[in-house]
């Protein structure tokens, strides 16, 4: 169960610290109107993965055994994909650029449908985190019940830190935030190699 809780906790924290279409829209929002108002936001991902998850799901519960293993090692590579792109946003992260307002009023229901249009959800969980938890629980369900606990509790956390810190400090948080993505980057690029490791040794031992 461990690995399951340490796997859910630090994907979901890579994620979160993810420059994208979701984290942007809550910085500019924290920016415009400060934290608390921004602050329910956070829980947006729980809201709007949960038709993604069951969509996902149901299409990898009708796929053969084998196919689990393609995930896994797909996955691996979409993990390594996004550790060097999490490392060139690192590179080219510029700490005194201002981020510009996006659009639309701040809401969880704007944060939500931001979360749906944004791609990586669906790769999110159709190529690391489906198979994972399929796995986990077939071995028990309580690998799958930490798995997805771990993520979102540590999703929701950091997104709300990120909110908080950008609302706080304007000046230092982008300098965190450099600091998160270059972190981040090290931990998708770890658990890349970990997942097609993982896949090899399926199809080695089959």
């Amino acid at each position: 169960m461990l690995s399951y809780l340490i796997f859910g906790s630090t994907y979901a924290f890579a994620a979160a610290v993810q420059p994208g279409p979701l984290q942007t829209y809550i910085i500019s929002q924290t920016l415009k109107k400060g934290w608390r108002s921004t602050l329910p936001a956070a829980f947006a991902p729980v809201i709007s993965d949960i038709p993604i998850l069951v969509l996902v799901l149901f299409l990898l519960n009708t796929m053969p055994a084998g196919f689990i293993t393609i995930l896994r090692v797909t996955g691996g590579l979409f993990l390594v994909y996004l550790a060097f792109r999490a490392f060139r946003s690192w590179q080219q992260y510029k700490t005194d650029e201002a981020v510009s307002d996006g659009p639309g009023q701040q809401t969880l229901f704007n944060a939500v449908l931001v979360n749906l249009l944004n791609p990586n959800p669906y790769l999110g969980w159709s190529l690391i985190m489906g198979p994972l938890f399929l796995e986990g629980c077939r071995s028990g369900p309580a690998n799958g019940i930490a798995l997805i606990a771990s993520f979102y509790l540590t999703m929701i956390l950091t997104l709300a830190g990120i909110i908080i810190l950008f609302g706080f400090a304007r000046r230092f948080g982008p300098k965190v935030s450099k600091v998160l993505i270059g972190l981040s980057s090290f931990v998708l690029l770890v658990f890349g190699i970990y997942q097609l490791y993982l896949g090899i040794k399926s199809i080695v031992t089959v």
